[in-house]
């Protein structure tokens, strides 16, 4: 089986809109971490906020992973396109599983991250469930 220039091009639109949407769940989360600091700032005794705070960080850590993981799966198509236009097959086959990996462990580690955001958002409603049962 021959690889073609166009078999690791398929992955460019997949990956640069992953990389868009990761870079709007940072920066959604960077403004809520700003907010949360602000009212930490006025009330620095509310535990739930510093909770919050904690769990984000460990998103803002995963989506950082994520992220990564996106430019690194991008840079090996292109290293993938190189070794193609050489003329390198067993190496192109190579980078392009490489890439693959790269993008499917992108693709896990944000799953983690929305996993977190839903257990967040139902942790924050539970008190409006639990006012409604009463």
């Amino acid at each position: 089986m021959e690889l073609s220039i166009t078999t690791p091009a398929l992955l460019f639109p997949a990956i640069s809109l992953l990389m868009l949407a990761y870079t709007n769940r940072f920066l959604a989360i960077a403004n809520l971490i700003r907010s949360l600091h602000a009212k930490y700032q006025l009330s620095p005794t509310e535990k739930h906020i510093i909770t919050q705070i904690r769990s984000l960080r460990i998103r803002i850590r995963l989506i950082r992973s994520m992220q990564a993981m996106g430019v690194l799966s991008f840079i090996f198509c292109v290293i993938c396109m190189f070794t193609i236009f050489r003329g390198w097959q067993d190496a192109s086959f190579v980078v392009l599983g490489i890439s693959i990996l790269f993008f499917i462990i992108s693709l896990i580690t944000s799953l983690v991250e929305i996993t977190m955001s839903m257990r967040a958002l139902e942790w924050e409603l539970s008190d409006i469930v639990a006012w409604r049962k009463s």
